[in-house]
């Protein structure tokens, strides 16, 4: 794609990686993703993020088609994580006089990443640069996703460049702009960013909404992912939402099974799920990357777990996602639990304790030994209808009570 004008003066400098496997080396990105920087011109310029490393010269090729890269007078730094920063000494050879600016939490980092320490300045919350007919403004927005993340803001056209808030995954498929797709195609790929990176740090997301709100946004232009110009209230409330972990109206299966007996009682408990009018997915641990589960995980208010008995504890694809949803701090799920054993068990238990840990709304459980009854696969069936009961009870208590009370921004 070649640069794009967001405003006047402000210029869409990304690239598109469609060639990466592992975001993070570890989260899959079978669509991409794009590393978004932006060029701010007025009398003065400053480049907000740069991209990838290996992606340095195509950056350095479109900023050519506005001006000359050694023009650059700022180098703004949202967040010093690679994917962001990995341009930045290709940048200092070829703009030696710009300065970089930074949290003051991000300088160590400057140093130790890239041995960055001269003409570098730390800014503050509601600190000002004036480039001449554009004016920026700095605010620290800590631990969405690192502690130096910030935001920065550009006051005359009113556009929000706020790193790692409200982007996604995807690479940009010939459009920038959000109201330019069909966002249901990427609405996935933006909640599983949410989930696997900054969900962790949910409630530092709600704290930056907060701390943005009086801002008078425009446009919001994230690091990754569609660009927003229109109905920019709609990605922060989605991106509030999921921070408070309200989960919508369904629920999630996931399962493990090894010869095949306690998938057939995880079919029974969706049919439960099902009759009770509520959405369902179903999801085998074993073959389905922890990443999209730990996306249906946090998009349904319902988690519904199955596992055989392995070593005397769950299942451990089952338990891997546990352990990774207590370490995302997940919060408001209404769980079911069923599984199987042949001579001794341990894995029902070791769940249940796992889900009274977190806090956990535990409907109930369903175990067995060997393959399943016909009565055992009619308690799944009521666990199914169990769970889906409660969750859409909790769906309608808050919609009586006014549903999520998001602020638009």
């Amino acid at each position: 794609m070649n640069p794009i004008e967001i405003r006047p003066g402000i210029h869409w400098v990304g690239v598109n990686d469609r060639t990466t496997d592992l975001f993070e080396g570890l989260w899959p990105l079978p669509h991409g993703v794009s590393y978004n920087a932006y060029l701010v011109v007025g009398t003065k310029a400053a480049l907000i993020d740069s991209v990838k490393a290996p992606f340095g010269e195509e950056l350095l090729r479109k900023i050519a088609r506005i001006l000359p890269p050694d023009r650059l007078d700022y180098l703004v730094v949202n967040h010093m994580e690679p994917d962001h920063s990995g341009a930045l000494p290709l940048l200092r050879r070829v703009a030696p006089r710009a300065e970089v600016l930074a949290t003051k939490a991000a300088l160590p980092m400057l140093d130790r990443f890239y041995g960055i320490r001269d003409g570098v300045r730390a800014v503050a919350d509601g600190d000002k640069l004036d480039l001449g007919g554009k004016v920026l403004s700095f605010h620290p927005i800590p631990f969405v996703h690192w502690p130096e993340t910030m935001a920065t803001f550009e006051e005359s056209e009113g556009v929000l460049f706020p790193c790692d808030a409200f982007g996604g995954f995807r690479a940009l498929d010939g459009a920038l702009f959000a109201d330019a797709v069909d966002f249901a195609h990427y609405e996935d790929e933006v909640l599983r960013y949410f989930s696997n990176i900054v969900g962790m740090q949910s409630a530092a997301v709600l704290r930056a909404i907060e701390r943005l709100r009086d801002l008078r946004i425009e446009v919001v232009a994230p690091s990754h992912g569609l660009v927003w110009r229109k109905e920019v209230s709609r990605i922060v409330e989605l991106y509030a939402r999921w921070a408070r972990m309200e989960g919508d109206p369904g629920v999630t299966i996931v399962y493990g099974s090894m010869y095949g007996e306690t998938l057939r009682l995880a079919e029974a408990v969706a049919h439960g799920v099902r009759e009770a009018g509520v959405p369902v997915r179903v999801l085998d641990a074993a073959r389905v990357h922890v990443s999209f589960l730990l996306r249906d995980a946090w998009r349904w208010r319902g988690l519904i777990l199955g596992s055989p008995t392995y070593d005397t504890g769950p299942f451990p694809p089952v338990e891997h996602l546990v352990r990774l949803l207590e370490r995302k701090r997940l919060k408001n799920r209404v769980v079911g639990l069923f599984g199987s054993q042949a001579w001794a068990g341990g894995a029902l238990r070791k769940l249940g304790e796992k889900v009274a840990e977190l806090g956990w709304d535990l409907v109930g459980e369903v175990g067995f030994l060997g393959a399943p009854t016909a009565e055992d696969l009619a308690r799944g069936r009521e666990l199914g209808r169990e769970v889906a009961a409660r969750v859409a009870a909790a769906g309608a208590t808050q919609s009586v009570a006014g549903g999520p009370q998001g602020r638009k921004t």
